[in-house]
């Protein structure tokens, strides 16, 4: 086992020959302290083998997380000027006009997204842990193209961990950092996802023969011994004895990943409510029909008990025409049912009974038989989401409601009444409750 650090050439070949005399002085000139922090780290068990078995598991999960943020983003209609952030020039990806069906659709994308970045949590630290010592090596880079990896290396680290802290933070509504969310952790995503495949291109082969060597996971605590010296490091120069096996190590963090996963499925499996304890839309509030989550309540949306008592009037506008409805006129016009999932950006959803008129019914009323979008206004003068535009699309769809009951009762105050918006796939967050204006345009 070797216990001197490599030899200035490094694994990338000899130092190229302007910057030699750079790597050769940062060689000489060591911190104080720089070869005991290197000495420190010495669990046998590290290696490109474990290390590499966390990375498959990233690289398999990693994307699936990205791609269902990027959908969620098309979500919530971009076109109106409703998604968030807004203007995000060149970074801007192709959109569409999200679809209705399947009704769960927009359930799955964002109970993926938050659930499963929730799971990697210890994947994500048990990879850190197995390459912690790369961050105390001196010098940092013996060549270019070490600096490259490095520069990825840490917009990697950097990237993912705040990606994961501030979406733990956002969907416990504590918003410690000073900064918008949506923003942040949009170009965050941007910055760690280019990171990501740069750090990808440059250690698949790596990755690859380690896992094609011996397969350390199969050994046991007490035949655990260090993998061979690594071009990369990872091995302890002076390892201690084996505390746990690699088997071992790789349960503890699977067991922690399964934990996490019982704790959270249940914001979006309804059978499962209560076991999501992490989160706090997770329990049920009652046992009555309206009982489910609610993520901003008529007290916070400030909507008065007078807005929504019997002088309350919907106001349909299209067509050159207004008309005007109370509620007692609403129940009164055909009444549709239909079983439809509500999903929020924190991750939780639920589905429930919904009972209310047609969306495609109402505009007909002002003769909008096919409008090209729909602008919901609510009651509520405050919040980012205080109106919605919904598409043509989401409008005709023949289970977009305006719903009136839920569960065969009257909606209650925290769930919309007197009205409020449900479409399939539809994000929560434009489920506008406390409606009391939709414009249809086209």
């Amino acid at each position: 086992m070797p216990t001197s650090p490599p030899s200035p050439a490094g694994p990338d070949g000899p130092p190229s020959a302007v910057p030699a005399r750079l790597w050769r002085g940062l060689d000489r000139h060591r911190p104080p302290g720089a070869d005991a922090v290197a000495r420190a780290w010495r669990s046998p068990v590290r290696g490109p083998w474990l290390t590499s078995v966390f990375g498959v598991v990233l690289l398999a999960t990693l994307p699936l997380v990205i791609v269902t943020g990027l959908l969620d983003w098309i979500a919530y209609g971009p076109r109106f000027g409703q998604a968030f952030p807004g203007d995000v020039g060149w970074l801007h990806p192709p959109v569409f006009d999200w679809p209705t069906r399947p009704a769960w659709l927009f359930r799955v994308t964002q109970g993926l997204h938050v659930t499963l970045g929730i799971v990697l949590v210890p994947v994500v630290l048990g990879k850190l842990w197995s390459v912690v010592p790369k961050l105390f090596d001196w010098p940092p880079a013996r060549s270019a193209a070490q600096v490259l990896e490095r520069l990825s290396l840490l917009l990697l680290v950097g990237g993912i961990l705040f990606q994961i802290v501030t979406g733990l933070l956002n969907i416990q509504y504590a918003y410690l950092f000073g900064f918008d969310f949506y923003t942040a952790h949009w170009y965050g995503a941007w910055i760690f996802t280019a990171a990501l495949v740069t750090h990808v291109v440059i250690k698949l082969p790596r990755l690859v023969t380690a896992l094609r060597g011996p397969g350390f996971g199969r050994t046991p605590l007490d035949r655990t011994r260090p993998e061979p010296a690594d071009p990369d490091g990872l091995v302890a120069r002076r390892p201690g004895p084996a505390t746990m096996s690699r088997r071992g190590v790789l349960a503890l963090v699977g067991g922690g990943a399964l934990l996490l996963a019982a704790l959270t499925v249940g914001q979006s499996v309804d059978a499962l409510r209560r076991t999501a304890l992490l989160l706090p839309r997770g329990r049920r509030i009652d046992d009555g029909p309206n009982g489910f989550p609610v993520n901003r309540s008529v007290a916070a949306a400030g909507v008065t008990p007078a807005q929504t008592g019997p002088g309350w009037r919907l106001t349909l506008r299209g067509g050159g025409r207004t008309v005007t409805l109370d509620r007692a006129r609403l129940l009164a016009l055909a009444q549709h049912t239909a079983t439809l999932p509500i999903a929020c950006v924190e991750g939780w959803s639920t589905a429930q009974t919904w009972t209310g008129v047609r969306l495609r019914d109402l505009a007909a009323l002002v003769g909008a038989s096919a409008p090209a979008a729909a602008r919901v206004r609510s009651l509520e003068r405050g919040g980012l989401f205080r109106q919605a535009t919904l598409q043509g699309n989401q409008v005709t769809d023949p289970d977009a409601l305006l719903a009136l009951r839920v569960n065969g009762v009257d909606l209650s105050p925290d769930h919309g009444y007197p009205a409020r918006i449900i479409v399939p796939a539809l994000p929560g967050v434009h489920c506008t409750k406390w409606v009391e204006e939709i414009a249809f345009d086209g």
